[in-house]
This record gives C-alpha cells, sequence and structure tokens, in this order.
C-alpha cells in the first residue's frame, strides 16, 4: 500500500510541513519583515542541503553550461517569485483568504498547459475535482469576508499562482534528469541568488538571531529564541518539505501533485485552530471535506488516465 501510494505520502506530508510551517512563520513576522523571512529562508535551505548533497552525491549538482542557465530561472520563478507575489497581495491588504484562492488556482494553469501545450487529453472528473477542491478552499478562508479589490494585489496573487504551476512544470520534467535533492538545491541557489541581489545581506537585521519570542496561543506562557523559531523555518519548515513535494512528483504528475497541495490551506486551518485558538465555523468544515472529495476524484482520474 505504502509503495503504491508513496507519491501521495509525500506530498501529503510535505503539505503538512508547509501548513505547520505558516504558523511559526506568524509568530517570526511579528520581529521580522516577510521578504527577508523569505531571503532567509532561501538562504538557509541553500546552504544546509547544498553542504549535504555535496558531501554525500556531489556528481549530482553536476549541470552542462547550457542547463545552468534554466535550472537557475527555476530557482527564481519557481522558487522566489512564488514567495513575492503571496507576499505583494498581503502587503496590498487583500485578504489571506483570497490570496491562498488565487494561488491555489495552479492546478487550472496546469492542466491547461497540459491540454493545449503538451496536447494531452484531460479527463472531465480532473475539472470536476479542481472545481470542488477550490470551491472548498472559498469555504474554508471565507473570501467573502472582508472582499476588497487591488489591481496591484490581485495581479501579485495571480504572479503566484502561474509561477507555482511553473513550479509543480518545471519540477516534473527536471526530476527526469536529476534527483529532487539536486532539484532543490538549484532552486533553492536560485532563489538566494535573487534575494541577495534584491535585499543586501549587509543590512539584515541579525538581532532577530537573540531576541525572544512568544509562542502565543496555547503556548503564550512559552518563549524561543529568533534562532530556534527561524532553524524551524529552514529545516523542517522549508528544506524538508520543498524535497518532499518534488519526490512526490518524481512519482506523479504536475497536475495531481498541485491538486494535493490545496490541502495546505485545510491543516493550516487546523493547526491555527489548535495553536492560536482560531475556531473553525460549520462551513469551514464543510470546506475541508470538500477538498478532500475533490483531492479524491482528480487523484484516482489521473491514475485512470494512465493506467495504473
Amino acid at each position: 500500500m505504502f509503495t503504491k501510494h508513496r507519491g501521495e505520502f509525500y506530498l501529503v506530508l510535505g503539505a503538512l510541513l508547509f501548513s505547520f510551517n505558516g504558523v511559526i512563520i506568524t509568530l517570526v513576522l511579528d520581529h521580522l519583515t516577510a521578504f527577508r523571512l523569505a531571503q532567509v529562508r532561501a538562504i538557509g535551505s541553500f546552504v544546509l542541503l547544498f553542504i549535504v548533497i555535496f558531501m554525500k552525491s556531489r556528481k549530482s549538482l553536476s549541470a552542462t553550461k547550457g542547463e545552468i542557465p534554466t535550472l537557475l530561472l527555476y530557482g527564481v520563478f519557481g522558487f522566489a517569485m512564488v514567495q513575492l507575489g503571496y507576499l505583494i497581495s498581503i502587503g496590498r491588504n487583500i485578504p489571506l483568504g483570497l490570496v491562498l484562492i488565487i494561488e491555489f488556482t495552479a492546478p487550472i494553469w496546469i492542466v491547461l498547459w497540459i491540454k493545449f501545450v503538451y496536447k494531452r487529453d484531460v479527463a472531465r472528473n480532473m475539472w470536476v475535482g479542481i472545481a470542488a477542491s477550490l470551491i472548498g478552499l472559498a469555504l474554508v478562508a471565507r473570501v467573502w469576508e472582508g472582499l476588497t479589490f487591488d489591481l496591484i494585489g490581485i495581479m501579485g496573487a495571480v504572479g503566484s499562482s502561474i509561477t507555482l504551476a511553473f513550479y509543480f512544470l518545471m519540477g516534473e520534467r527536471q526530476g527526469a534528469k536529476r534527483s529532487p535533492e539536486a532539484i532543490t538545491v538549484w532552486g533553492m541557489g536560485g532563489a538566494a541568488l535573487f534575494w541577495l541581489t534584491v535585499l543586501p545581506v549587509w543590512n539584515f537585521p541579525f538581532s532577530i538571531f537573540t531576541e525572544s519570542i512568544n509562542l502565543q496561543g496555547a503556548l503564550d506562557a512559552y518563549q524561543l529564541p529568533g534562532w530556534a523559531l527561524l532553524a524551524w523555518v529552514i529545516i523542517p519548515g522549508t528544506m524538508i518539505p520543498y524535497l518532499l513535494v518534488l519526490n512526490g512528483l518524481h512519482l506523479l504528475d504536475a497536475s495531481k501533485a498541485s491538486v494535493i497541495g490545496m490541502l495546505e490551506p485545510v491543516f493550516g486551518g487546523v493547526f491555527a485552530w489548535i495553536w492560536l485558538s482560531q475556531s473553525w465555523l460549520p462551513i469551514q468544515l464543510v470546506g475541508a471535506i470538500a477538498v478532500l472529495i475533490g483531492i479524491y476524484i482528480a487523484d484516482k482520474t489521473k491514475l485512470a488516465a494512465i493506467g495504473k
């Protein structure tokens, strides 16, 4: 059973870690700007993973001169730009729920690309699964509350969605040439290079590492130093889930992987409920069930389509 569904397991676990990391990020953002936090995630993940993979299998990191621009482009657009579009939207005061809904329209862009660029047939039930998941996400996020329109903010969220689709499609293609670990190193390297160019490291607020950060919510009586929370954000919050997602992409296809990724906001709501006491309404529980049903439909549809 595990061998048969190993790809799904990797993707679900990746979504679980990404969503839990969202709670940790919420704590850190009270002390560090979102752009600096994105820089820390990229640089920290790249350095640690590069050391591990270089010592373990340095040959896997090799690339021809012709491949290097593509790999760096993947890092900039598939890693850094996804976060940048998201941060622009939040910075323009677009409701978080709406931003998440727009960002997780990525499966639609992927399926359109598969149908009209790759010229491959897409089963009708795949569209049904995507629609059910998007409706479920809308209910979970309650996007109708505090809805505002800002062209720059909306374009940022749309850009995040498109680059997220690029991340899945490019990750699937690169997975045929090199290991998920090597892809992650190159991707994080491109993202780190981007953030180092945009935000000079000598202006970084290094005091964050020694600050005491309150854990809030159910753990309000406790504090941890900034370095500990940043270490969590970098290792189990960024490096490991990216590796899991790319390992899942190595076994599945981009359309299925992106739909399973829709679990992330649902898991995030559960963690916020448990840790930060952000209660769920009945309509949100209905939405979570709709997301799970949509993912199940999409998963079964693709299995049938490729004859597994």
